[in-house]
């Protein structure tokens, strides 16, 4: 079958909007027809070069943020039906490996594998003029035949579009907050970068029980909706953040930091690392360029006298098929935003301008929509 993609074709370059061909589901896979995709940076940071790929990995179909229909399930795959509604995880979960065990699912074995889109036997699913395409969920395409380990069943009367923010950003923030920083009652949390992931950081921390949440975005827009999304403070900068945490802590810091910044620099982790208390928690969400990847302008010594602590955070720690269900369920409730996340919406032939809205900080979360939807 056929398909139209947006797809990457080598590092830095835009999306383009092409026609490609799709094989069907084989066993243990499932063919969806896409509702919606949420434009993420880390889409964005392969269309950069901040995160290099190697150039035999282009070709490739992008989006890992998504939700869909399932229109044919392949043979000898159980619990599966034409018409289940999903969200698209981007880690696959083998549920053996040690940290599948362990209950880390986001550190999966099969994760970076499992992230090329590549079958068991190394082929791939998508072709262009017979010329493999890589992409593991490959939400920027009308059709993706995914493996169903990526896949989460979703209720029927979420919205494909508030669904596919589930995929990466909801669950990433929240997760950053509720996991990763193991936020508490009466916690002073500053969380830096208030965009799709950092909001849901904010969402996050103020269900958790924060006294006192301070977001930190230069963009005005942001740290306004912040403060209806659940911040009690909303600054330009990380020196006006650390005085008010300063202010409600008798000059100790916040309990936690949670960078959410779209590009990650060690001046910012250092600012992190810097307003938050002795013992205290700063949790690494964004990604840095390649070149700044091993420059941290911080004193081991304020690490081991202080006994602070920096902790990565990969898809908020959490496990897709816990996670994303658990979120839906609070939006359901109505104990959490996701339809006021979304500031602008994209055909699939606009991709590139929703990108630019984004760079330009004019988005919480823009997304595509198919005509699914």
């Amino acid at each position: 079958m056929r398909t139209r993609a947006a797809v990457l074709f080598a590092q830095p370059g835009k999306w383009e909007v092409t026609e490609l061909e799709l094989q069907g589901p084989q066993q243990g896979e499932l063919l969806i027809r896409m509702g919606a995709a949420g434009l993420c940076h880390s889409d964005d940071h392969l269309a950069t070069g901040d995160l290099p790929v190697p150039p035999e990995a282009f070709p490739m179909a992008g989006g890992h943020e998504g939700a869909g229909t399932v229109v044919e399930v392949g043979r000898d795959t159980p619990g599966w039906t034409v018409g289940d509604r999903v969200a698209l995880s981007f880690i696959p979960a083998c549920g053996f490996c040690r940290w599948c065990a362990s209950g880390m699912h986001n550190l999966c074995d099969d994760g970076l594998r499992g992230l090329s889109g590549a079958r068991d036997g190394g082929s791939l699913r998508t072709t262009l003029d017979g010329r493999p395409v890589g992409g593991a969920s490959a939400t920027f395409s009308e059709l993706s035949t995914v493996s169903a380990r990526l896949a989460v069943k979703i209720p029927d009367d979420v919205p494909l579009d508030v669904a596919s923010l589930t995929s990466c950003g909801v669950v990433t923030g929240w997760g950053s907050a509720v996991r990763s920083a193991d936020v508490g009652p009466g916690d002073v949390v500053v969380v830096m970068g208030v965009g799709g992931i950092g909001m849901n950081a904010v969402q996050g921390a103020a269900h958790a029980g924060a006294s006192v949440l301070i977001a930190v975005d230069p963009v005005e827009s942001k740290r306004a909706s912040a403060l209806d999304f659940g911040a009690t403070h909303a600054v330009a900068t990380m020196e006006e953040a650390g005085e008010i945490a300063g202010s409600f802590t008798n000059g100790q810091g916040a309990d936690s930091c949670i960078i959410c910044v779209g590009v990650v620099t060690g001046e910012h982790i250092a600012a992190g690392v810097e307003v938050i208390r002795k013992a205290g928690t700063c949790v690494l969400t964004g990604l840095p360029r390649a070149q700044d990847d091993t420059s941290i302008p911080i004193s081991s010594r304020h690490l081991t006298l202080f006994q602070k602590r920096i902790q990565g955070s990969l898809f908020g720690a959490s496990s897709p098929a816990v996670e994303i269900p658990a979120v839906l369920e609070l939006y359901r409730r109505g104990y959490l935003k996701l339809d006021e996340l979304i500031t602008r919406r994209y055909t699939l032939e606009t991709i590139n301008d929703g990108y630019a809205d984004m760079r330009a900080g004019a988005n919480i979360r823009g997304v595509v929509e198919f005509d699914a939807l």
